[in-house]
């Protein structure tokens, strides 16, 4: 059986941490900034976990990961 193909951009935008989980970087931080408080851009800043409903659909398009 041939190799599964990985979905690029996805496999750029997440990792696998520590204990099994996906994480991945947090919205609202590329452009419009000055719009912004402070600390929602220091929160910005952190990963955050994949979602669990979004986990099997995300597994299918990075299977290797």
């Amino acid at each position: 059986m041939p190799k599964m193909k990985s979905h690029s951009g996805t496999k750029k935008r997440l990792k696998k941490t520590g204990s099994g989980k996906l994480s991945r970087p947090s919205a609202y931080q590329v452009h419009l900034k000055s719009n912004k408080t402070p600390k929602q851009n220091r929160q910005a800043r952190r990963n955050e976990s994949v979602s669990t409903s979004d986990l099997k659909r995300i597994k299918d398009m990075v299977p290797y990961l």
